[in-house]
């Protein structure tokens, strides 16, 4: 009985100890270093929810594709950097475009100003003389995209840019997407036009390079956008292309609808 008794206190203390240490990435969302500007996002977009759809652990080698600012690297970077590794693919500062490199120089220096968080993330570009040609086959765990299919089809190179993904996950590695989602049945090369593109196009995409859909979520739905604004997506916040004009209407909106797909190698 009293072996029983010990066992009991044991395991109540165990659990107690589990429950102070929480989850790791709830600690890293609600992780002062994050700005406040994207907090505010976290409402539109479940960076807990989306990333644990992917199934995101933190002994994952993970690449981000075109991080932009940062906002998911704030995220990803601490979560990973003591058991797996995080790299970005990033414009790169010799991209032919200013805005571009602007954007990627931005990181790069918040990255070198923040080393205790981003101090062990890897930087790789996105295109040099293709896509991730600084990456090696078969190294990552996971890929992540999020809200960068649209240009890939207005621009081009979209069917390249996920065979480049394939190659370089492991077989069985996982590809997330988020992608701000046009209605069903849309022209893929319309929409894109104004940020939105298909669901059934970007299924029928991924898997006839070899990917297979697993799984899905609504998490990231917005049954208020109508896909219709002025501006395309980028009416809506936090873009705001249109100034002052009609704000509260798209900030009550709120950011767009999207899709948000687990994707396995083959």
């Amino acid at each position: 009985m009293r072996g029983l008794t010990i066992f009991i206190i044991l395991a109540v203390a165990l659990s107690g100890c589990a429950e102070q240490q929480g989850d790791p990435l709830d600690k890293v969302i609600a992780s002062e270093h994050r700005d406040a500007k994207n907090v505010a996002r976290d409402v539109y977009r479940h960076p807990k929810e989306t990333l644990s759809l992917f199934g995101i652990n933190p002994d994952m080698r993970t690449l981000e594709i075109l991080p932009g600012g940062g906002w998911y690297t704030e995220i990803l970077a601490p979560y990973l950097k003591e058991n797996g590794r995080l790299a970005v693919a990033s414009f790169g500062d010799q991209h032919p475009v200013e805005y571009l490199r602007n954007i990627h120089n931005g990181l790069m220096k918040k990255f070198d100003e923040q080393p205790h968080v981003y101090g062990k993330v890897a930087r790789g570009v996105f295109k040099g003389e293709d896509y991730l040609d600084g990456f090696q086959d078969e190294s990552f765990d996971m890929v992540l995209t999020f809200r960068n299919t649209h240009n890939w089809i207005r621009l081009g190179g979209v069917e390249d840019i996920y065979r480049s993904f394939y190659r370089v996950l492991k077989p069985g590695g996982i590809l997330g997407v988020v992608q701000h989602r046009a209605e069903a049945g849309s022209n893929a090369k319309e929409t894109a036009e104004n940020g939105y593109v298909p669901e059934s196009y970007m299924i029928e995409l991924l898997e006839g390079i070899g990917f297979e859909l697993v799984d899905k979520s609504e998490v990231n739905a917005n049954p208020k956008d109508t896909r219709d604004h002025p501006e395309g997506v980028w009416t809506l916040p936090p873009s705001y292309r249109l100034g002052d004009k009609d704000r509260a209407k798209y900030a009550a909106i709120g950011e767009s609808d999207r899709m948000t797909m687990k994707f396995v190698k083959l």
